[in-house]
């Protein structure tokens, strides 16, 4: 098996990602990737060095791998600061490192586009690539989990971490109350009571399919958008060119759900979505109001999954607020190689303590769940 890291997506054929694609979901789409880069917004200059790696031989290309190498950690939400701390105080260099995922997009997703090479075979190359080159670390963030043969297939430095978010799943509910009506009577009056409470201070709330948004709609949602980054002292990840990018190429895969009051626009969420699958991806306002966070990006959502009958719901990462509204608490996996030999020790063992810890976490927060049986498991 030959193998290649191209620094542009433009050099790989759409043809043949999306033959490899076929069974992955949206996520994974090409034009997504590169709208990412076409915008800028994952490059050089971001911190995002696109290092995507093919894998081919003589009847052609059989694998494919996005990959970034980077000099920080931002835009991940699989937290290795302090890994990244400990390297610095001891005088180590813990950047640049490798890293497969979706850039600023915390879900779970098909890694590697490949019908035939194994995960195994992957991580080896990947090891193989970092020790040849001053690439300190690889990270391959959510992905499916490996299966148990898999994993024992794996190299003893190559560890698992996990980390809990809250997902919504249709339970082939018929309305918005058919699904409420499964909580406890203390849980649904006060959804109910959040929901009503839209209404009595003067908002409504339209959706709208991407082939719909007006250019007038798709810039109030960039300043909503801009405006919930810049009060928490952050520039924003993606530009203006990246949203354009994804109505011109993934129109049919877009829902922009806007809040006005008295005729003015007040607040926004932008939302991804395929046959299967709703993904809650970014929120804004230019004014607050009561649960209107929670109505734009959750109860919204519900509803558009029940009435396209959708499978389920990811609003996203953290938020243990999302539990009382319904949302299950799972596990994501990713897995990871240090180079250093005299940290890997100490990282695997915390990687051992803190799956304990998620697993821990995800059961307790099972318990809190709003329905009337609380036998649920994931």
């Amino acid at each position: 098996m030959n193998f290649q890291f191209f620094d542009k997506l433009s050099k790989i054929s759409t043809a043949n990602w999306s033959r490899l694609n076929e069974k992955s979901n949206l996520l994974t789409n090409y034009q997504l990737f590169k709208a990412f880069e076409d915008s800028q917004s994952a490059c050089v200059t971001s911190g995002w060095q696109p290092h995507h790696l093919v894998m081919e031989n003589k009847q052609g290309i059989q694998g494919i791998m996005p990959l970034y190498i980077k000099q920080h950690s931002w835009g991940e939400y699989v937290f290795d600061w302090d890994w990244a701390d400990a390297f610095h105080r001891n005088n180590i260099a813990y950047y640049p490192k490798l890293v497969s995922t979706i850039p600023f997009t915390p879900i779970t997703s098909n890694k590697l586009l490949s019908d035939n090479i194994s995960w195994c075979e992957t991580f080896n190359l990947l090891t193989e690539h970092c020790l040849n080159n001053e690439i300190n670390s690889w990270h391959v963030l959510y992905c499916a989990e490996l299966s148990v043969d898999q994993k024992q297939q794996l190299p003893s430095d190559v560890y698992q971490r996990n980390t809990v978010q809250f997902h919504w799943f249709n339970k082939n509910y018929q309305n918005f109350d058919d699904f409420i009506d499964t909580f406890t009577s203390r849980k649904r009056k006060n959804t109910r009571k959040e929901r009503s409470s839209m209404a009595e201070q003067g908002l409504q709330v339209r959706r709208i399919k991407g082939s719909e948004i007006t250019q007038q709609e798709l810039a109030f949602f960039y300043l909503s958008y801009q405006t919930t980054y810049l009060k928490k002292g952050h520039q924003p990840h993606l530009n203006a060119d990246f949203f354009e990018r994804l109505l011109t190429h993934l129109a049919d895969n877009v829902l922009l759900i806007i809040a006005s009051r008295q005729g003015k626009d007040v607040a926004c969420a932008l939302f991804f979505y395929d046959h299967n699958t709703l993904y809650g991806r970014y929120w804004g306002c230019v004014e607050s109001y009561k649960n209107l966070h929670f109505e734009l990006c959750y109860y919204q959502g519900i509803e558009f999954c029940i009435e396209n009958k959708l499978k389920q719901f990811n609003p996203g990462t953290q938020g243990e607020h999302k539990i009382q509204r319904g949302f299950e608490p799972v596990l994501t996996y990713s897995y990871h190689w240090i180079k250093h030999l005299a940290f890997k020790s100490a990282i695997k063992d915390f990687c051992h303590v803190e799956r304990q810890h998620m697993e821990k976490y995800r059961l307790q927060c099972l318990q809190a769940l709003p329905f009337k049986n609380q036998s649920t498991e994931i």
